[in-house]
């Protein structure tokens, strides 16, 4: 089969959309399909682009995905490039499956999104990276089938070979785009809770992985409350990096509440980490309260639950041990499985 990938966001860019989409199109390929990603993200100045990527304007993409068997745009709320790529391969009578990445606001904002783009006129197969992004859709699109076609991961990839020695040093780790929609603010304000609440003598380390327009506002809030000397920021790390990092750390916590899936998240728990996070969230989907670390109903609560692991290391390493022994659903199999089984489903006319 031929599969277009249509997304706005794209290598070199990086966050959750551009990994993802990556990855679904290197695993089709290695189950034998031709795969391509077609693109408005430009190209780094002066790289070679990767095989299989297109870069290419609207118009040009309207011609190009005549060429394909089936057609799978990756959208969040507001994605032209998508939006154009779904019409098309609806037009064109292409199985054509839509794939939201983030989490719609209920309401007039994503009516006004659905009715400018077009939404119910196209004849696709809707889907949501999780339960929590697939539900305002089922609101918007009454009647329409909208599965739930989860992030995968590579979970060998993600178990990690045994843990250092107990050390006095704690260390708490997230990582996430230093970004408003994903709350860097409110996290440095949880872990100047947990501070107070863990005793002075237990050494506290905390690191925040990521980069992005807020980074400036972190290390003033950092250095505003005395705390630059134990909380880090990393920067942006590869995936080899993090996974040294989750190697010498106790704790993940994941403090937005918009997340549609949390893929960061994910990674962490497969790596062994204890999760703390948002329970509005699509963590919840594999991270159950009290098994695979705790869900939370706002800020201060994470603070106290994140406070109290520290202070129990028993409790801490029981999670551990369970996150170690136990691998998530969401392996490549299963999601490049589920991806097909929706090219199937999508109308499709000749």
């Amino acid at each position: 089969m031929r599969i277009a990938h249509v997304t706005d966001c794209y290598l070199p860019r990086t966050g959750g959309i551009e990994l993802q989409v990556r990855d679904l199109a290197a695993h089709q390929r290695a189950a034998g399909h031709e795969v391509e990603v077609l693109t408005s993200t430009e190209a780094a100045a002066g790289t070679p682009d990767e095989p299989g990527v297109r870069r290419l304007s609207r118009r040009r993409l309207r011609t190009e995905l005549r060429e394909f068997d089936a057609v799978h745009a990756h959208t969040s709320l507001v994605s032209p490039f998508a939006w154009t790529g779904a019409a098309t391969g609806s037009d064109l009578g292409r199985p054509t499956v839509v794939t939201m990445h983030s989490v719609p606001p209920p309401g007039p904002v994503l009516w006004a999104a659905g009715l400018a783009a077009g939404w119910r006129r196209w004849d696709v197969q809707w889907s949501a990276v999780s339960e929590v992004a697939a539900r305002p859709l089922r609101t918007m699109l009454p009647g329409r089938e909208v599965r739930v076609l989860h992030n995968g991961i590579d979970v060998d990839a993600w178990v990690l070979p045994p843990r250092r020695q107990r050390v006095e040093e704690l260390t708490v780790v997230s990582v996430m785009r230093l970004a408003q929609r994903k709350r860097p603010i409110p996290l440095v304000k949880v872990l100047a809770r947990v501070r107070a609440q863990v005793p002075e003598h237990v050494r506290l380390r905390a690191v925040l992985v990521g980069d992005g327009p807020r980074r400036a506002d972190v290390e003033r809030a950092l250095a505003r409350r005395g705390m630059d000397g134990w909380v880090h920021l990393a920067g942006r790390l590869d995936r080899e990096q993090i996974r040294a990092l989750y190697r010498e750390s106790d704790l993940y916590l994941a403090p937005a509440t918009l997340e549609s899936f949390g893929l960061a998240a994910l990674e962490a728990r497969s790596a062994g980490l204890p999760v703390v996070a948002m329970r509005r969230g699509g963590v919840g989907e594999f991270v159950r309260d009290g098994v695979e670390g705790f869900l939370v109903d706002g800020d201060a609560q994470m603070a106290a639950v994140t406070a109290r692991l520290l202070r129990d290391r028993n409790e801490l390493e029981t999670l551990r041990a369970h996150n170690t022994a136990t691998a998530p659903s969401m392996t490549w199999e299963r999601v490049v499985a589920a991806s097909l089984a929706a090219y199937g489903a999508a109308p499709a006319r000749r």
